[in-house]
């Protein structure tokens, strides 16, 4: 993932998340919402926010590697 200067709020991130529904496995979309309710640095709002950015346009093995790193990121 490429890194980005910009800081993503709670409420992009969820925002993202939420847009993103469709196309994330169930389970990991479900463990992502409960991840957010709860406080979380600037840093793993922004590495979240770039997983899932895009995420409906990337190829099935590009997701596949997402999804291995929400699942490494959010503790699943």
């Amino acid at each position: 993932m490429s890194t980005c200067n910009i800081d993503h709020s709670k409420e992009d991130v969820v925002k993202k998340l939420q847009s993103q529904v469709n196309f994330l496995p169930k389970d990991l979309y479900n463990k992502a919402t409960l991840f957010l309710e709860i406080e979380q640095t600037q840093k793993t709002l922004n590495e979240l926010f770039h997983l899932l950015k895009k995420y409906d346009l990337a190829a099935e093995e590009e997701q596949q590697k997402r999804n291995q790193a929400m699942e490494e990121l959010i503790g699943a």
